[in-house]
């Protein structure tokens, strides 16, 4: 079967491997769409996320979706759960799988990811696609569920005013889900013009560009929103975020930067009083993803600008590092 593995910076190789075994609790499953995401750009860009380093050829790969090849559940299409939370430490007992100490992730240090014609993964981690859902969107419910539990950590007021800084697809389905739960306002963020055009086709009711106007976001002090999403994963980005929130209110970070940094201004959080909340992936938010998605609540399959064929994935990752899309879905 065709893999394609990351071997260093840039280095993308897809080869011919042997097809692997289910083990214990595991089910092989038909890769059929895989996303690319900003954190699977930080492996090809710097051959690191955060404290973890490449250190071994890995298979990238966590946004998900394919058909079950054997077994009583042979054929089922499904959405292939990214995190293998190990269910006994105590976040795990507390719910907090996200949090767990010793979790596996597809595409991330040891596990091998998605980017692969066949895979092994347990059984209880798929999750059954209901036909409305296209296989593309079923790699997209990884970002939705990001975005949802972003929404989740935001504790976003009934009615309230919010803003969203950074555009890239988890920020524009946080933008539909915002609309969709009855924001009031709903500002978004974004350096880019297609994106910035797609924020305001989803439903930012204002739509800034922080190149062109890099000190207005001060004025907001005093009639601020109430929670501020920061997506972008730079320092600008968070120091957008803690701008326009109203003092007192509340910033989530779901950006992951480049160099492992985030720095702000205690000035300007602690003179506001902010909240400031971590987004660490996600929850257990799967099934309500699928429902949203079944629902047509948000728009998942638009949101995809290229599909590109497994053994052309060093091109897609190119493709993708120039952020001239969306997003890129690759179909092994």
């Amino acid at each position: 079967m065709q893999i394609a593995r990351l071997h260093g910076i840039t280095d993308l190789r897809v080869a011919d491997e042997p097809q692997p075994q289910a083990g214990a609790g595991e089910t092989l499953v038909r890769v059929a769409a895989v996303g690319i995401c900003g954190s699977d750009l930080h492996w090809y860009e710097d051959g690191a996320i955060g404290d973890a380093k490449l250190d071994r050829p890995l298979v990238p790969g966590h946004e998900g979706a394919g058909v079950i090849l054997a077994g009583p559940r042979r054929g089922e299409r499904v959405a292939i759960d990214p995190a293998i939370p190990c269910e006994e430490c105590r976040s795990c007992r507390e719910g907090r799988q996200n949090l767990c100490y010793r979790i596996r992730f597809s595409g991330h240090g040891v596990t091998d990811g998605m980017l692969r014609e066949v895979m092994p993964w347990p059984t209880h981690r798929l999750h059954p696609l209901p036909d409305t859902v296209s296989d593309a969107a079923g790699a997209m419910l990884e970002p939705l569920g990001v975005a949802l539990w972003s929404l989740d950590l935001g504790r976003v007021p009934f009615g309230g005013a919010v803003a969203v800084v950074g555009c890239g697809p988890v920020g524009l389905l946080l933008i539909q889900l915002l609309r969709a739960a009855g924001v009031s306002r709903l500002i978004a963020v974004e350096p880019l013009a297609h994106r910035r055009e797609a924020a305001a086709k989803w439903g930012a009711d204002e739509v800034l560009d922080p190149s062109t106007n890099p000190d207005d976001f001060a004025d907001f002090a005093e009639y601020g929103v109430d929670v501020a999403f920061e997506m972008a994963g730079n320092d600008d980005g968070v120091r957008i975020a803690m701008e326009t929130v109203r003092p007192g209110g509340r910033v989530v970070l779901g950006g992951i930067p480049g160099s492992d940094r985030t720095t702000f201004r205690a000035s300007l959080a602690r003179g506001k009083e902010l909240e400031i909340a971590m987004v660490r992936r996600m929850g257990e938010v799967y099934p309500r993803t699928i429902d949203l998605a079944s629902r047509g609540v948000v728009a998942l399959d638009p949101l995809v600008t290229s599909r590109v064929p497994l053994a052309e994935a060093a091109d897609a990752f190119a493709a993708a590092q120039r952020r001239t899309g969306l997003k890129v879905v690759i179909t092994p």
